[in-house]
């Protein structure tokens, strides 16, 4: 049984001013601007909460994710799936409503494998518990990238983009996959991006040497997205300004950028908000590698390592791999360094990530337990979060971990 209950004097991205949320058998009914008068009998075990001025948000959505407490999702098999349990709890308790699994470059039969893994757990164990991040598909960043700009993926594992060979990494599993990066130039006439929207998939651009010309024609296919901006592609220059420069422009796509501090300076990331429009065209990721949820350091990665340096992962020479930190991180870094007012914030790691793959992301008809409280320390600035739910939980959140 669900407490009925009244959230007054919230804030709620997308509204203007001071909002009350009237909540019924544990799901979000009304939003109703504070004074409203309505008529109704109030239930007697009704439960007033005055979250004084805080704000009330959906959860997060993290579209690219490569694992979490030590497990990587490439590396997912039958003797460890039950960590994925594990982790979508731990990414819950992370203020993380729903994730894409991300399998990187890495074999067919290692991708089949994870596919495989992946799909069961969906139909059989997703959901099983309310205080657990929901799986909703896979993101395939590759193996259909250009060497050129591989980034930490094995070259060994690159494959040519073709319908075939899609097909062949695919398999049995195009339903469950959702997002797939892809360097659209490989395909010049641009038959694998058509096929893959036939499958429902979103096509994104990334790892690519994709000129502007190039990109501009690939979204004429059908692309929508772009994989963590400026890390992995050629750098906006004035005379070309390439495949972020394209995506910037298009208003049909949106974009997945890092904000660890490392990936993209702040200033860079600040012209990039200001160019795109911020949550409209661009949105959160965290790119969390398999040490998420453990301390910096080292620790294996495919045949390789990893050396994390506060949240930060590198390989040993020096090339950018992903993060450690968790996805609302970005939501704080974005304000602690003054490029992003609150809302605009937690739009970009609630609301547009949800756009981006096509996910109602209207707070009305949520589930309590998806919500978010979020609060603005009136002396430093900094925002802290927790789950709001019934009963009340621990103090606030200042870092997810």
């Amino acid at each position: 049984m669900f407490t009925p209950i009244d959230i007054i004097n919230a804030r709620v991205p997308g509204y203007s001013g001071l909002q009350m949320l009237l909540i019924y058998s544990g799901t979000v009914q009304r939003i109703l601007p504070m004074g409203t008068a309505f008529k109704r009998v109030p239930p007697d075990n009704l439960q007033v909460v005055d979250v004084k001025g805080d704000w009330i948000s959906l959860g997060g959505v993290d579209l690219q994710i490569n694992g979490g407490l030590c497990l990587a999702f490439p590396d997912l098999n039958a003797d460890n799936a039950h960590v994925l349990a594990k982790i979508s709890e731990f990414l819950w308790n992370n203020g993380v409503d729903g994730f894409l699994p991300t399998l990187v470059t890495t074999s067919v039969e290692n991708i089949q494998r994870a596919l495989a893994v992946i799909t069961n757990y969906i139909s059989s164990n997703n959901n099983a518990s309310q205080h657990q991040a929901q799986i909703l598909g896979v993101h395939l960043e590759g193996p259909f990238l250009n060497y050129q700009k591989r980034g930490a993926h094995p070259a060994e594992y690159l494959l040519p983009l073709t319908i075939n060979e899609v097909k062949r990494v695919l398999g049995d599993y195009a339903h469950v996959v959702k997002v797939i990066t892809i360097a659209s130039e490989l395909d010049p006439t641009g038959e694998v991006i058509k096929y893959l929207r036939s499958q429902n998939i979103t096509v994104s651009l990334g790892h690519s040497q994709a000129t502007y010309d190039k990109a501009q024609q690939a979204f004429e296919y059908g692309a929508t997205m772009v994989t963590h901006a400026f890390n992995a592609m050629p750098p906006l220059h004035h005379r070309e300004p390439g495949l972020l420069g394209a995506a910037i422009t298009n208003k049909n796509v949106m974009c997945g950028f890092i904000a660890d501090g490392q990936h993209v300076s702040p200033i860079m990331l600040d012209i990039l908000l200001r160019a795109s429009n911020y949550d409209l065209g661009l949105f959160l990721v965290s790119d969390a590698l398999a040490p998420l949820g453990f301390p910096d350091g080292t620790y294996p990665w495919d045949s390789r390592e990893i050396e994390v340096k506060n949240g930060t992962a590198f390989l040993p020479d020096g090339t950018l791999s992903g993060t450690t930190l968790p996805l609302l991180v970005g939501v704080q870094n974005l304000v602690k360094w003054g490029i992003c007012n609150v809302e605009q914030a937690i739009n970009l790691a609630t609301t547009a990530p949800r756009q981006a793959i096509g996910l109602d992301s209207t707070i009305s008809g949520a589930a309590v337990n998806n919500l978010l409280r979020w609060h603005v320390d009136e002396k430093n600035g900094e925002v802290s979060w927790q789950r709001f739910v019934d009963p009340p939980q621990p103090p606030l959140n200042k870092g997810g971990l």
